[in-house]
């Protein structure tokens, strides 16, 4: 495979964890520069690690990892989705715009759930690479690619956060739901 190439599988991957990170931008309050570079690291190391796995795990999983991958998807980010639009309904009518706060633990969710179609690119690296230096450095091109796009995420989601103001939690909601479905449905039926 071409660096070129690479790069274009990088920016694909990358596309739901920036969407996700727009979100983030746009709902959570306590974002600061170091939550955007925990943001950006967290999605970068998830869509770097999970083609290394799906290497690894060669073509020996690959049914099951395609199998399943779009349902893991789907329920991670409409739960997450889901509470944010409960919440965002619960507070609409509040004026102070605290919004949400993000924690670790939803963003390692927010993570795997952005990165696990990628553990299906990764089986198929196993048929296209012919050593692990080439994989190596797929998946570093692929985790700083997604750590780019997903740091300019979040600053593009505060200021249409701060735009929106408290119709910001909803309107993240149902993009974490949508892009859910949105995996779901391109693996069922496309």
């Amino acid at each position: 495979m071409s660096l070129v190439e690479i790069l274009l599988i990088g920016v694909g991957l990358s596309m739901d964890a920036f969407a996700v990170s727009v979100t983030n931008g746009m709902t959570a309050k306590n974002i600061k520069l170091g939550w955007t570079f925990a943001i950006a690291a967290c999605f970068g190391f998830m869509q770097g690690l999970m083609p290394a796995i799906g290497f690894i795990l060669g073509s020996t999983f690959t049914s099951y990892v395609e199998a399943f991958d779009h349902i893991i998807a789907l329920v991670l980010l409409g739960f997450i989705g889901g509470k944010m639009l409960i919440d965002g309904v619960k507070n609409k009518d509040e004026t102070s715009g605290t919004g949400c706060v993000l924690t670790v633990g939803a963003l390692v969710l927010q993570g795997i759930a952005t990165s696990i179609d990628a553990l299906a690119v990764g089986v198929s690296f196993a048929a296209v690479m012919k050593s692990y230096n080439e994989m190596l450095i797929a998946v570093a091109v692929i985790a700083v690619t997604t750590f780019i796009l997903s740091f300019i995420g979040v600053f593009v989601g505060k200021k249409s956060g701060d735009f929106l103001n408290n119709k910001a939690q909803i309107v993240g909601g149902l993009i974490l739901v949508a892009i859910g479905v949105k995996i779901f449905v391109e693996h069922v039926f496309f």
